[in-house]
């Protein structure tokens, strides 16, 4: 038997750019655009450090979403520990990098086994933190559950928050001020105390 090729080690700066470049690349162009020549030439190294410190491309991408994944999900929990209400809720699923992020990996994961299980773990934990968050957030402003279940509140929420996103990055516009309009004035209603100075929230 061929010995195991060696690796790397995983706290390696230079794996850490590697890591960076792959990023970069992921969100500026796709995930289609990413290989090892682009990866070392993004990152000012030579491309055969890629297969030195990931046995395969897979195992890069893995690499990139666990680590951006754990980041987030720090920063989610960090949030969701504090006093957390509806508008933080729909904030926090507002942003258009981690949408488009987020994207690209249900994409490659659909035909790449490795990366969708990472994705439908971190997925689970993520969804878990927030459903929590969500049920004390609609019960604080009097929402019973049985006229609105906190996980189809939550479902609701990221799946807008996600389509306007993605539909911002292809330059689609229509319609987002008024719904995001909706949603504020919709929020703004369940928590007054709440509300944003001036009304209108973010548009």
């Amino acid at each position: 038997m061929a010995p195991a090729r060696r690796i790397g080690a995983s706290d390696s700066k230079t794996r850490a750019r590697l890591v960076d470049a792959a990023e970069q690349l992921v969100l500026e162009e796709g995930h289609a655009s990413v290989t090892s020549r682009r990866v070392g030439s993004r990152a000012g190294l030579k491309h055969q450090l890629v297969h030195y410190y990931f046995q395969s491309m897979d195992d890069l991408f893995v690499e990139v979403f666990r680590r951006r994944a754990e980041e987030n999900l720090a920063r989610v929990e960090r949030i969701l520990a504090g006093e957390v209400n509806l508008r933080t809720l729909w904030e926090l699923n507002a942003d258009p990098g981690g949408t488009i992020f987020s994207i690209e990996f249900v994409a490659m994961a659909r035909h790449h086994k490795g990366i969708r299980a990472e994705v439908a773990r971190y997925a689970e934990r993520y969804r878990a933190a927030q459903l929590r968050a969500m049920a004390s957030a609609l019960e604080t402003s009097g929402v019973p559950a049985r006229q609105l279940p906190p996980v189809v509140a939550l479902l609701l929420m990221t799946g807008l928050s996600q389509v306007l996103s993605l539909e911002e990055a292809l330059g689609i516009k229509a319609g987002h001020t008024e719904t995001r309009s909706f949603v504020t004035t919709l929020i703004d209603g369940l928590e007054p105390d709440n509300r944003v100075p001036g009304g209108g929230g973010r548009q």
